[in-house]
């Protein structure tokens, strides 16, 4: 290219806007662990209404097996 000749446009060229992937990734890991908490809350709760843990066998524990 001479020092006279002027770049040639390249059209369509890829940006990438960091704030909004940055936003978008803050926004995912709130969400997230929003989601985690309110399992957590909801299992601790089904284990309170079951009067055990989960996976764990009481006698005082309903059997919630369909056909039982």
């Amino acid at each position: 290219m001479d020092d006279n000749e002027k770049p040639k446009p390249m059209g369509q060229v890829i940006q990438i806007d960091e704030a909004r992937i940055r936003d978008h990734l803050l926004g995912e890991m709130v969400r997230g662990t929003v989601e985690e908490a309110l399992n957590a809350m909801l299992d601790a709760e089904a284990d309170r209404l079951c009067g055990a843990s989960k996976y764990e066998r009481t006698e005082g524990r309903k059997d919630t097996r369909a056909g039982s």
